[in-house]
C-alpha cells in the first residue's frame, strides 16, 4: 500500500520511542501517552476505514483550502457564497496586515503631532517602541501553550478582538505612561498571531506547499505598509483641509483599532479551528483535508502538554540556532519598524510625504516573500534562495548610511531596499511549521524562536537617539551607556 493511503496517527508514529523496552516488554512512554491521541487518529478511528486520495481529488481540494483561507488559488468554476467571501476577505492575510499595520500606527503618529500632545522628550518614543515588544515577551510562552490547550481559531479571534479594543484605547491617552500601558498590553496580545498562524499553516498544507504560504500571510506585512501609509496620509490631508474635533494622529488609532474589531468578531464565526470543523468544507472534504497533510506526520491538532517534548526542544541545537537567528538578525527591524516615518523625514522630506513616500518599501516586502516562497519550495532550498534577499537589505542599509545627506533619493532607495529583509525570519518560521514534529515541541521551538525575536526588538528601539534625527547621521546605533537607565 502506498504511503498516502495509510492512516496511522502522526503524533504516535512520529513522536513516541521504541514500542519494547519498558515492563512487561511495554514502553512506559507509550503507556503513558495511550490515551492523548491526535484529533486526526480520533476522526479516522471512528470511520473505521482507510481513506483513499487520489491526486485529482488532492488539488481540487487544495484550490478550495486555497480560496478559502489565502487569495492566491485560481477562480473556482462556481461563484462563491456570501460565506465563502467573507472567508476570504478576513482570514489569515487580512489578519496579519492588521497585525503589522496595529502596531506600526505609532510610527505614522509620531509625525502627526503625538510626541508633541503627549509631551514626549528624551527616549520616551524609543520607550514605547519597546515596550510593545516587553508584553510580546512576557506573554509568548503561555500564549503558545494556550494555542496548544484551547480551539486554535477561537483563541486567536479572542486576541484579534481584544488587540483592537487595546489599539483604540490609544486614542484616550494623554501621558506618557498611559501610552506606555497600551502598548504593553498591545504586545501581549498580539503575541499569538505569528505562531497562531504558522500552526494553522502546518494544519492545512504539506511541507512542500507551506513555504509559500507562510511567505503569502506574512507579505501582508507589506500591504500593511502600503495601506497605512495611505491612509495615515489622507487623514492628515483631509484634517489640514477640513478642521476636525479630534487629533488626525487619534483618528489613525481609532479607524484601525475598531476595523481589527469588526474583523476578528468575523474572524471568529469563519475560522476554523482545524479541518474537522470547517464550515467550508463537506463532512467527507473534513476528512479527506485530513487525509491529505498525514504526509507531514506531525497531524492537525494535540492538546495534552508532553513534558518530554519541551526537553527535546530545549536541548535541541537547531532550536537554539533558531533563537540565536532571531536575536541577532532582527535587530535592526525594531529601529525600522518603529522610525521609518521619522527616518524618511530625516532625509529632507516633510511629515506628510514620509507618510506617503514609506509605502514602495511595502511593496518591496510583497514582492520579495511572495517571489522567495515560491522559489524555495520550488528548487526546496528555502533558506538558500530567502538569504538572496537579505542581500539586497544590505545594500540598501549600505546606501542609507553611506550616501551623504543632499543624495536624499538614493538613501530613500535604500530604504526601500530594506523591505526584502523578512525573507529568512519567514523562511526559517516556515521550517518550524513544516519540519518540527509534536505538537508541544513545535509549540515550544516556536515560542523559542519568538522569543529571541522579541528580546531584539525590546532593545532595538533605544539604540536610536531621538535628538539627532534632524539628519540620517543621526540612525547610527549606539552603545547602551549612552542612554540614561
Amino acid at each position: 500500500m502506498s504511503d498516502e493511503k495509510q492512516t496511522h496517527d502522526p503524533e504516535a508514529v512520529q513522536e513516541l520511542p521504541s514500542p519494547v523496552d519498558g515492563k512487561n516488554g511495554v514502553s512506559e512512554k507509550i503507556l503513558q501517552h495511550s490515551n492523548d491521541a491526535d484529533d486526526a487518529m480520533k476522526a479516522f478511528a471512528a470511520v473505521g476505514e482507510v481513506i483513499e486520495l487520489d491526486e485529482e481529488t488532492n488539488k481540487r481540494l487544495l484550490r478550495k483550502i486555497d480560496w478559502n483561507i489565502m487569495p492566491v488559488s485560481r477562480m473556482p468554476y462556481a461563484i462563491p457564497s456570501l460565506p465563502s467571501l467573507l472567508t476570504l476577505l478576513k482570514l489569515l492575510c487580512v489578519v496579519y496586515m492588521l497585525n503589522f499595520l496595529d502596531k506600526t500606527c505609532i510610527s505614522y503618529a509620531s509625525v502627526m503631532g503625538l510626541k508633541k500632545d503627549l509631551g514626549l522628550h528624551g527616549q520616551q518614543y524609543s520607550w514605547l517602541g519597546s515596550m510593545f515588544y516587553f508584553g510580546y515577551l512576557i506573554w509568548e510562552y503561555p500564549t503558545n501553550r494556550l494555542l496548544q490547550r484551547l480551539p486554535l481559531g477561537k483563541y486567536s479571534s479572542f486576541n484579534v478582538i481584544a488587540w483592537g479594543v487595546t489599539l483604540t484605547c490609544f486614542s484616550t491617552v494623554a501621558s506618557f505612561q498611559g501610552a506606555l500601558a497600551v502598548r504593553f498590553f498591545l504586545g501581549l496580545f498580539e503575541a499569538a498571531v505569528t505562531p497562531g498562524f504558522a500552526l494553522f499553516t502546518s494544519q492545512w498544507y504539506t511541507a512542500k506547499e507551506q513555504g509559500l504560504r507562510t511567505g503569502i500571510w506574512f507579505s501582508f506585512n507589506g500591504w500593511a505598509q502600503i495601506l497605512g501609509g495611505l491612509v495615515a496620509y489622507g487623514i492628515a490631508r483631509g484634517t489640514d483641509a477640513h478642521e476636525a474635533s479630534i487629533e488626525p494622529w487619534k483618528i489613525v488609532f481609532l479607524v484601525t483599532g475598531l476595523l481589527t474589531v469588526v474583523v476578528g468578531i468575523l474572524f471568529y464565526f469563519f475560522m476554523p479551528d482545524n479541518q474537522l470543523n470547517a464550515r467550508f468544507l463537506t463532512p467527507d472534504e473534513r476528512l479527506l483535508a485530513v487525509e491529505r497533510v498525514r504526509i507531514n506526520q506531525q497531524g492537525i491538532g494535540n492538546k495534552h502538554f508532553k513534558m518530554y517534548q519541551v526537553k527535546e526542544a530545549l536541548t535541541d541545537p537547531l532550536a537554539w540556532m533558531f533563537f540565536f537567528y532571531a536575536l541577532i538578525a532582527d535587530l535592526p527591524n525594531g529601529g525600522l519598524t518603529n522610525f521609518f516615518s521619522l527616518l524618511i523625514e530625516s532625509f529632507g522630506y516633510t511629515a506628510e510625504q514620509s507618510l506617503l513616500y514609506g509605502t514602495p518599501a511595502g511593496a518591496v516586502e510583497v514582492v520579495s516573500l511572495i517571489a522567495c516562497g515560491w522559489l524555495g519550495d520550488r528548487v526546496g532550498s528555502r533558506l538558500l534562495v530567502s538569504t538572496s534577499c537579505l542581500w539586497l537589505s544590505i545594500l540598501g542599509v549600505l546606501l542609507i548610511v553611506c550616501l551623504p545627506d543632499t543624495m536624499n533619493v538614493g538613501k530613500l532607495i535604500g530604504y526601500y531596499l530594506t523591505g526584502s529583509a523578512a525573507t529568512c525570519f519567514v523562511a526559517l518560521l516556515s521550517l518550524i511549521s513544516s519540519n518540527v514534529a509534536g505538537y508541544t515541541k513545535k509549540t515550544t521551538v516556536a515560542a523559542m524562536y519568538l522569543i529571541g525575536y522579541c528580546v531584539s526588538q525590546y532593545h532595538s528601539p533605544r539604540y536610536i537617539k531621538i535628538d539627532r534625527l534632524t539628519t540620517t547621521s543621526g540612525w547610527q546605533y549606539h552603545r547602551s551607556s549612552d542612554f540614561p537607565s
